[in-house]
């Protein structure tokens, strides 16, 4: 009986690896991967961008934040040999270095799209929208003018630095001050988040909430920090401003807690951390709550790429974070890294990238300055 069991286990062993194993000679088995760390020149952010190739000859781009040796060794390993699509596969084998999961999840579906000959949000069940509302952080002086003139109509504004950690009252009206100010120097035709970095405690995100209702902000984002759910939720039912949380969480199971503790009214996963396919997940259990997406991102315009598929490709999509640094240096780098169309918007709005995968020609001399 033990002979017949070890045999009919090694049988069942011989089939399961046949399943996983990748075909010998498979054209989009991946290999040789290679990475860049781009460095922009004015305002300092920092991002790498990830190429891997198949054996049939197609490349794939993604991006995450900078890579150490050993996250690349990791990478080198996890992929060597597996095919493309195997998005899941690949994601479990790059659990030593979770961080650069995103990259290859872009890189991966890149590949996929470019085999198709279709961009990435047909193969992702797209789209949902032609288009995808954009979304401004102000960067330095005299941002909001330049943004607008760059066609946003939706900005994001720092809120100012607090002295103490319980500012009161003083800070409550200096940020109603500032949003005053925002709001005449647009007009009624514009939107605006206010970003708190999670740098206020409960009581004090509390308070500025309250003051910005008359402001119908998209919403607050990241007043306090996700670490005590129960004060997340207090100023969340006492407050008609909406609340957005997510980009400093790394677990899909803490999006789970914030939607079931009725916390959030925009989730905001960051495409350099989650990617593709986990930020579909995550917005699929969102929808279910009737809570929109809004990806952070904060990277380089081949994560754009990546964001903008994404948004044609989920119903509950909100609108998109897209970087528009100060600097006319760093602007002219993302340009040529990745075309001039990617990162341009009118009347509010960013066009879908319709060419294979991602829909973009890297320009691989970049990467030599």
């Amino acid at each position: 009986m033990t002979n017949l069991t070890a045999a009919r286990r090694a049988r069942l062993q011989s089939i399961v690896a046949t399943q996983v194993r990748p075909a010998a000679g498979d054209a989009l088995a991946m290999r040789n991967p290679v990475a860049w760390t781009i460095r922009e020149p004015e305002g300092g952010r920092r991002y790498t961008v990830l190429r891997i190739e198949t054996r049939g000859g197609l490349r794939g781009y993604g991006e995450c934040a900078e890579m150490s040796e050993r996250e690349f060794q990791v990478i080198k390993q996890a992929i060597e040999g597996q095919p493309a699509t195997a998005y899941e596969a690949v994601w479990n084998r790059l659990a030593p270095a979770p961080r650069m999961r995103a990259a290859v999840n872009m890189a991966q579906i890149d590949i996929a799209g470019k085999a198709c000959k279709a961009p990435a949000f047909q193969l992702l069940g797209g789209p949902t929208r032609n288009k995808a509302r954009a979304l401004a952080v102000l960067e330095g002086p005299a941002a909001l003018e330049r943004a607008q003139n760059a066609g946003f109509r939706a900005f994001a504004v720092r809120a100012p630095e607090n002295e103490w950690r319980n500012a009161g009252k003083a800070y409550v009206q200096r940020v109603g001050t500032l949003m005053q100010r925002m709001r005449r120097a647009t007009g009624p035709d514009s939107d605006f988040v206010l970003d708190g970095e999670g740098r206020l405690v409960p009581g004090d995100a509390q308070s500025v909430a309250a003051e910005l209702e008359p402001f119908h902000l998209l919403w607050f984002d990241e007043p306090c920090r996700v670490a005590n759910l129960g004060a997340i939720r207090k100023i969340a039912g006492e407050n008609v401003t909406p609340l957005g949380f997510g980009r400093t969480v790394t677990e899909p199971g803490e999006f789970q807690d914030l939607l079931r503790e009725d916390c959030a009214d925009i989730l905001r996963p960051d495409i350099g951390v989650h990617g593709i396919s986990q930020i579909r997940r995550i917005a699929a259990l969102a929808e279910i709550y009737y809570v929109a997406v809004a990806p952070f991102h904060d990277g380089g315009p081949i994560a754009t790429a990546a964001a903008l598929h994404l948004a044609a490709s989920i119903p509950n999509f909100f609108i998109q974070q897209i970087p528009f640094p100060a600097g006319d240096k760093d602007r002219l780098l993302r340009r040529d890294l990745a075309g001039a169309g990617l990162e341009q918007v009118a009347q509010g709005f960013a066009a879908l990238p319709t060419g294979p995968g991602l829909g973009i020609e890297v320009n691989e001399k970049v990467f030599a300055r």
